[in-house]
C-alpha cells in the first residue's frame, strides 16, 4: 500500500477467546547449503531444521544442470511445500525484518475461528486515527465481522485490522492472542504489535514464520474465501458503497494462484506471502524486504522454480507442526464463535486469559486496555500499499 493520510474511527466490543489446534505432519530435513548474506539472523534459531539458521541461500541441487534460483531483490525467502511441509529452498529463514501487511495474515487466521462472521462490531472514535489505507469505517457505525475481514484481505484495510482485534474485548487482548496464536504455531521469530503491520518499534516477522503462518491459513477455507474475493461491495455508511477490489494479482494473472498477502512500509519495503497449486502440489512462497517494489513478480520466479523442482530437490529444512494446546476445552471454546451481537456481549469465560503450551512453558494471553488506529480512502483496481 502507498503511503495515504485520512484519519477516522476504531472500535470496542467483546468475544470468546481460547487458542487453535492444528497438526500437520513433519516433512523430511536435509540439505546443502551455498551463498551468503550479511543480514541479521536469532544464531540459536534453528526451528525447521539446522539450515534453516544460515544466513544465506540453502539450497540442495541434485545435479549441477539443474535450474538455478532465480535471483531476485530481496533480503529472505522461504519456498515450501503445504502439503508436505518440506522447505525446497530458503535464503535467510530466520532473518528479522518488519512485515508490512503481511502481518494481516496472522491476524486473520487468530481471530477468525474467534468471531461470528454474522457478529456485529461498532467503531469507535478512537480508530479515525489510523493511516493509511483503510475501509473507511465512521464512529458509531456498526460493521459486519465478515465484511471487515474481506476488507482485511482484500484491499489491505488497516482500520478493519484493529476492528477485529478490538472485538476481541481490547486492543491488548487481540494482540495477546494474535502473539500467542504465533508462539502456538512455533513461529518464534514474530513479535506483533500492530495487527495491520504498520511500523511499530520491534515488531518483526521472518520468511520462515511467514510460510508457517501461512500453511495454517490454507488449511482454513474461511480464510482462503475471504483472502480470494477478488471483488466485494463494502458498506461505509448508509447509502455509500465503496468496491473492494483485491490487490493481489497472483490470484488472476499467475496459473494456479490461490492467495496471498501484499505489503509495504518504507522501513519493511515491499513483503509478499504467495499461495499456489498445479496438479495437486501448493507451494508457498514468501519475501520479506523487497527493495524494488517487484514483491509478486520475484515471488513468480520462485513459484516457477518450485513447481518445476519439486520432489526434485532434497528439502534444506522443514515447516514444523504447531504445539498442542493445553485442553480440549480451549479447543472447543476457539471453534466457538462469539455470539451475534459483540456489543455488551460479555463471552461465557469472561476476561480469563488464554493459555497455549510454547517449549513447555504456559503462556497467558493477558488483558488490557490499548489504543487502535484507523484510515480511509475510495479504492480502484491496482497497487495498494500501506
Amino acid at each position: 500500500m502507498r503511503p495515504r493520510t485520512r484519519l477516522l474511527a476504531g472500535l470496542a466490543a467483546t468475544s470468546a477467546l481460547a487458542c487453535l489446534a492444528a497438526a500437520p505432519l513433519p516433512a523430511a530435513l536435509a540439505a546443502q547449503s551455498t551463498g551468503t548474506s550479511a543480514r541479521t539472523t536469532r544464531s540459536d534459531n534453528s526451528v525447521g531444521g539446522p539450515l534453516m539458521a544460515s544466513q544465506g541461500i540453502v539450497v540442495h541441487y541434485p545435479s549441477q544442470s539443474s535450474p538455478q534460483l532465480p535471483t531476485i531483490p530481496a533480503s529472505a525467502y522461504v519456498i515450501a511445500n503445504a502439503t508436505t511441509g518440506q522447505v525446497l529452498a530458503a535464503d535467510d529463514a530466520h532473518g528479522k525484518f518488519g512485515p508490512a501487511s503481511t502481518m494481516k495474515v496472522l491476524t486473520a487466521i487468530t481471530l477468525i475461528p474467534r468471531l461470528n462472521p454474522n457478529a456485529m462490531v461498532e467503531a469507535s472514535q478512537q480508530a479515525a486515527d489510523t493511516e493509511p489505507n483503510d475501509a473507511g469505517l465512521i464512529a458509531g457505525r456498526k460493521y459486519k465481522v465478515s465484511d471487515l475481514f474481506t476488507a482485511l484481505l482484500t484491499i489491505s484495510a488497516n482500520d478493519a485490522a484493529v476492528a477485529l482485534t478490538q472485538a476481541t474485548g481490547s486492543f491488548s487482548k487481540g494482540m495477546a492472542l494474535i502473539n500467542a496464536e504465533a508462539h502456538h504455531l512455533q513461529a518464534y521469530d514474530v513479535v506483533a504489535k500492530q495487527p495491520n503491520g504498520l511500523p511499530a518499534a520491534g515488531q518483526v516477522e521472518s520468511a520462515y514464520d511467514e510460510a508457517l503462518i501461512a500453511r495454517q491459513a490454507l488449511s482454513m477455507p474461511a480464510f482462503m474465501k475471504y483472502d480470494e474475493t477478488l471483488s466485494a461491495p463494502f458498506e461505509i455508511k448508509p447509502h455509500d458503497w465503496e468496491t473492494l477490489n483485491n490487490q493481489n494479482w497472483l490470484l488472476t494473472k499467475y496459473p494456479g494462484g490461490i492467495g496471498g498477502k501484499i505489503g509495504w512500509t518504507i522501513s519493511s519495503e515491499a513483503t509478499y506471502i504467495g499461495l499456489a497449486r498445479r496438479h495437486g502440489v501448493t507451494l508457498i512462497v514468501t519475501i520479506m524486504h523487497c527493495t524494488s517494489l517487484q514483491e509478486i513478480t520475484s515471488a513468480v520466479k520462485l513459484l516457477n522454480w518450485g513447481f518445476a523442482m519439486n520432489a526434485k530437490v532434497k528439502p534444506v529444512g522443514e515447516l514444523v507442526p504447531p504445539l498442542a494446546t493445553v485442553t480440549a476445552a480451549h479447543h472447543r471454546k476457539a471453534a466457538r464463535p462469539l455470539a451475534a451481537s459483540l456489543v455488551a456481549q460479555p463471552s461465557s469465560s469472561g476476561d480469563a486469559p488464554v493459555y497455549a503450551i510454547v517449549g513447555g512453558v504456559v503462556l497467558a494471553a493477558g488483558l488490557a486496555a490499548g489504543a487502535m488506529v484507523i484510515g480511509r480512502r475510495r479504492l480502484a483496481p491496482g497497487r495498494h500499499r500501506e
